[in-house]
């Protein structure tokens, strides 16, 4: 299931100045929990297409130069600042591997800042690494929750499990249900009303991340295969 759209700071990095200040040089950049802070709008494209321009009033409003801010799920470096919008560049990569490179103005955005030590982790650890497009298979509205299905790329198969965890267009969900090329999740009001979710039509694409986690012990489990 979704997780809660909250962020709150503990006591201690909100109680002075001088832990404010302290809390905010251990922000670990690029490091997400697929709890989105804010829903931003594009506002267009400069650079030719080398750099998007987002207006998100919350996560702009202490942005700094060299911050890391995830759109839709990918980790963004911000190069600029006015008022409440946001400039980041985007490289060829990933306009190969997101569906960044399909925004046009006005489009919807999940925006989260990076993580910081003071964060609660009410998603999953999340790197703003897209592994994947998928698109919305189908939605199937409920009583209390919308049953989504999505398509699922073949090599990201072995890492997605049920009431696992796993990150579409930067939102942390639990995986309700797993076949050998979709995965269903359940999306609560509050998800479909705070994210790009409630907006997204049957066809439409979608940024997955899977859980590093499940990489890494992949990677681990391999390593000691190859020993013996």
């Amino acid at each position: 299931m979704p997780r809660a759209f909250s962020r709150q700071p503990v006591p201690s990095c909100s109680s002075s100045p001088w832990h404010r200040r302290r809390c905010e040089r251990k922000e670990a950049a690029g490091v997400f929990t697929g709890i989105v802070e804010e829903l931003g709008t594009v506002v267009g494209w400069a650079g030719d297409h080398s750099r998007l321009i987002v207006r998100g009033d919350v996560v702009a409003a202490d942005a700094r130069h060299g911050d890391s801010i995830a759109v839709n799920g990918v980790c963004l470096t911000v190069v600029e600042v006015d008022g409440g919008v946001f400039t980041a560049d985007v490289m060829q990569e990933t306009f190969n591997r997101t569906s960044l490179a399909a925004l046009v103005p006005d489009d919807p955005v999940n925006l989260e800042r990076a993580a910081t030590l003071a964060t609660r982790l009410g998603g999953h650890l999340v790197q703003g690494h897209v592994d994947g497009v998928g698109t919305i298979v189908s939605r199937q509205p409920g009583e209390h929750w919308e049953s989504v299905r999505f398509t699922l790329p073949a090599e990201l198969a072995r890492y997605v499990v049920e009431k696992g965890s796993i990150a579409v267009d930067g939102v942390s969900l639990t995986v309700a249900g797993v076949g050998p090329d979709f995965f269903e999740v359940g999306l609560i009001p509050t998800t479909l009303k705070l994210t790009t979710l409630g907006h997204k039509d049957v066809g439409d694409p979608v940024n997955l991340e899977v859980d590093v986690i499940a990489k890494h012990v992949e990677k681990l489990l391999g390593a000691r295969e190859g020993v013996a």
